[in-house]
């Protein structure tokens, strides 16, 4: 077994975990943290807790540990995580440039603009061809405005967006656009009907309609939720997917271009995957000077319920991993 370079200890670092498709970005961290805290490469804070201080989630003797932007449940990709000092330098992850490859699923809406929402509409898709999908593409490049979904966990005058859309409670001004920056774009992959994706079988009832436009009445007099499917007798045709990779600022709201984007082709359109291959300096693949790989998290599961042998040093598996990707602050 190689020699590995080990930093004097114990180390305050940044790293980056490849985060699977389902779980929250928050479980792995709190399931994570109990393995950090075993460990002799870390800073072990002290056994007992200050006096008066505030109460806290964490346990005493628990390393400090967080995250630079979490992923949804539906994503996949790079997470970075600093551990003791690290933790100071995450900010500097939430405004850096990402990358994305995401697929697109045609002729259906959703609530939170991905497949882990309930159905909104269904629209026609059978008309969108791969050169129209192409040409409209041009529309998102370069600095673009986003308004991040009704659906979501931003506050408006103290409320969550979502608590107005589930209770009919009219938005009091329009949600504020955000503007961003596409840096590239493209079309990596027509899939057309060769898939196995389908549209959510979730869907809002009449009463959670009416509430969603009761909402974006509140800002739009004209609002309406109605499905508009093809004009055709349908088939067993799967509607269209296809996959877009792009290249953008912090702060990009990956579903709400794709929604945008669906919109611009004259249907509807929802996420059925993501991925992020690169936050920062952190990447799935090595393609520019100073990217540094990330630990898959199929490596520290298995440490979870089973750490391995040390080897000469007294390192186990997942400990070799992350002392060769790790960036020491």
């Amino acid at each position: 077994m190689p020699k590995i370079t080990v930093p004097p200890l114990p180390v305050s670092c940044l790293f980056g975990m490849i985060k699977p498709s389902g779980p929250t970005s928050m479980s792995l961290l709190n399931d994570m943290q109990s393995l950090l805290s075993k460990s002799r490469l870390f800073e072990q804070p002290p056994l007992e807790a200050p006096k008066r201080k505030k109460k806290r989630s964490k346990k005493v003797g628990d390393v400090k540990v967080g995250q630079g932007g979490t992923l949804d449940p539906l994503a996949d990709g790079i997470l970075v995580l600093g551990v003791g000092k690290g933790t100071k330098k995450l900010t500097e992850f939430l405004d850096c440039t990402k990358e994305y490859s995401t697929t697109c699923l045609l002729g259906c809406e959703t609530d939170s603009y991905d497949s882990e929402g309930a159905r909104v509409r269904i629209a026609p898709w059978k008309h969108v061809t791969k050169e129209k999908v192409v040409e409209a593409l041009n529309k998102f490049r370069g600095e673009i405005k986003q308004t991040p979904p009704i659906f979501s966990a931003l506050k408006m005058d103290g409320k969550p967006l979502y608590e107005y859309a589930r209770n009919g409670i009219p938005l009091p001004r329009p949600i504020e656009p955000r503007t961003v920056t596409v840096h590239s774009l493209e079309l990596v992959e027509w899939k057309g009907s060769d898939h196995s994706f389908s549209w959510p079988e979730k869907a809002l009832n009449e009463d959670q309609k009416k509430a969603m436009e009761a909402a974006i009445r509140g800002v739009d007099k004209t609002a309406t939720i109605e499905d508009d499917p093809e004009s055709t007798v349908q088939d067993e045709a799967k509607p269209t997917a296809f996959v877009i990779k792009m290249k953008v600022s912090g702060g990009t709201y990956v579903r709400s271009l794709v929604h945008d984007l669906a919109h611009a082709l004259g249907s509807a359109g929802h996420v059925v995957t993501l991925t992020r291959s690169r936050q920062g300096r952190f990447v799935l693949n090595s393609t520019e000077d100073g990217d540094r790989t990330c630990v898959p998290w199929s490596v520290f599961e298995k440490a979870l319920t089973d750490p391995g042998a040390a080897d000469e040093d007294g390192w186990t598996e997942w400990e070799r991993e992350v002392l060769q990707h790790l960036e020491v602050i």
